[in-house]
């Protein structure tokens, strides 16, 4: 089952049930989608959908933040619940251990020896956006890079 085949079960099964919540959630992400595949004229497979539901993370992790920080503890919530929402849909996200072995790997491969390298080991690291989110792999490979020179 693709990614937006489920979000269009969640979304029916949201409403039966009556979990508003959901439903707006799911509806809202399913607008997101619709958009990008209405402008570029393209039905999107679920690594553009992925693409999609990443962004919109980042935008709720953004604004829960800024919420956070001004003591809006309810929309702070808000945007929380909305972000576990969208990580139903995303796939499963590297462990911090998983993630220092597949950059040990990719560090090993390009030769890089110096914080001066990370250039190629991010673009390397490229293919491990899906399941890492890119600041983590960022500081992750950093760290590395200084412990190996």
């Amino acid at each position: 089952m693709s990614i937006k085949e489920q979000m269009q079960a969640d979304l029916k099964e949201a409403m039966k049930s009556g979990d508003v919540f959901l439903r707006d959630c799911v509806r809202l992400l399913n607008a997101a989608i619709k958009q990008v595949e209405v402008d570029t004229r393209n039905s999107l497979d679920d690594s553009g959908v992925i693409k999609i539901l990443k962004s919109a993370y980042k935008q709720r992790e953004d604004a829960a933040q800024a919420y956070k920080n001004a003591g809006r503890e309810d929309l702070y919530e808000q945007e929380s619940k909305e972000m576990q929402v969208i990580l139903r849909y995303l796939p499963a996200q590297l462990s911090d251990e998983q993630l220092e072995n597949k950059l040990r790997e990719i560090i090993a491969d390009t030769g890089a020896s110096s914080p001066k390298d990370l250039g190629k080991v991010m673009a390397a690291a490229k293919a491990l956006s899906e399941v890492a989110d890119g600041r983590r792999i960022s500081t992750m490979a950093k760290s590395l890079l200084g412990a190996n020179a």
